[in-house]
């Protein structure tokens, strides 16, 4: 089945099956430790910082745009200075994954003006909502499987319908994962835009988990997952069109979340460790220039630098770098010298962080 034929929602009759039902405790589970210990964190902004950018080198790689952990955490987005036009793409995600979880925090909403401000930051343009006639998707081969919803004002009362969803929690009475899983396929399948809409809808789906209360703060790391089951996701996708097969969907997504808050768990706990380990560290040999925004510094910047140090610490350029030397000396950071910069690489999370995004079976 090639043309569209999408209810709205929720017009799609009992999917909550036994099976559904018992997955959706694990996963809620795993969800609820994963909030819990991040809760524990002193500062959730660093898990923001970094996070965010490993969930955009995922969800950009699915798109195949490639990069690696080097090039993406030696770019600055600030600056507007980026290694290469991957790593700048990875970058335009991750700001547009905090800037649309600062707007759900500020309003509890997330409506389709917002998600066309997330779908223009990942793609750094303004096109909005399909108005041209013509899309289709294709398989591997160039075979069209799927053409999504054509005319414009199709795909507005789509959008606006989903939206609903989104924001009316008196709608259904469906699980808020269930209802995750479900606006991630409808979102796909109404395909909005011309471009970004595999990623816009990633977002929409860690987003959602905010918006529910279910995280704090948007560190689900769910891309990693489809990455790593890419063809399987294409194709339940597809079978939900073609046959209405819901359960196998649903189990796949909430499998997905409970796998993935799992190993995000895990990662923050080896992270927790590792600053107070530095904070031992640093308290002993270096107490001079010791403090929790140092610490916080080297957390939320993998490669730090000497503008980075200087801007959050509020500190001269010239105490910037001796703070950073006196660190490489006690083997806290190493030092490279790339182009006409230095950069200070704190190699414990470095490995940390490539360990976990290359890890295909946690």
């Amino acid at each position: 089945m090639n043309n569209h034929n999408l209810p709205l929602l929720p017009k799609l009759g009992d999917i909550e099956t036994i099976a559904v039902l018992k997955q959706l405790a694990r996963s809620h589970q795993a969800l609820a430790e994963l909030k819990g210990v991040a809760q524990g964190m002193p500062n959730q902004g660093i898990l923001v910082s970094t996070l965010s950018l490993q969930e955009a080198k995922d969800s950009s790689e699915i798109e195949n745009i490639i990069t690696t952990q080097d090039e993406v955490y030696r770019s600055d987005y600030n600056a507007q200075c980026f290694l290469t036009l991957a790593a700048k793409e990875v970058h335009h995600y991750a700001n547009a994954l905090r800037d649309g979880y600062e707007q759900v925090q500020r309003t509890g909403l997330l409506t389709s003006n917002d998600i066309q401000t997330i779908q223009a930051g990942i793609e750094n343009n303004a096109a909005g909502f399909r108005k041209v006639l013509g899309t289709v998707l294709k398989d591997t081969q160039g075979d069209v499987i799927y053409t999504p919803p054509q005319h414009p004002e199709e795909v507005l009362t789509l959008m606006d319908n989903l939206t609903q969803f989104i924001n009316e929690d008196t709608l259904c009475d469906w699980d808020p994962l269930t209802k995750m899983a479900v606006i991630h396929h409808q979102f796909e399948s109404i395909h909005p835009f011309y471009d970004g809409n595999g990623r816009t809808g990633r977002v929409i789906n860690i987003l959602y988990l905010v918006q529910q209360g279910l995280l704090d703060t948007p560190i689900l790391y769910l891309s990693r997952y489809i990455n790593q089951q890419k063809s399987r996701y294409y194709q339940l996708l597809q079978e939900v069109r073609d046959t209405n097969d819901w359960q196998s969907w649903l189990l796949f997504m909430l499998i997905g979340v409970e796998q993935t808050a799992q190993q995000t768990t895990r990662l923050i706990v080896e992270i927790k460790i590792q600053m107070q380990q530095y904070k031992q560290k640093l308290r002993e040999q270096l107490p001079k220039i010791y403090s929790q925004d140092l610490v916080n510094n080297l957390f939320r910047h993998p490669y730090t630098k000497i503008d980075f140090v200087q801007s959050e610490l509020q500190v001269t350029r010239q105490r910037a770098s001796r703070y950073l030397d006196a660190m490489v000396d006690i083997d806290l950071v190493s030092k490279h010298k790339i182009g006409k910069e230095n950069y200070y690489l704190n190699d414990r999370l470095f490995v940390l962080l490539s360990d976990v995004g290359s890890s295909e079976n946690d």
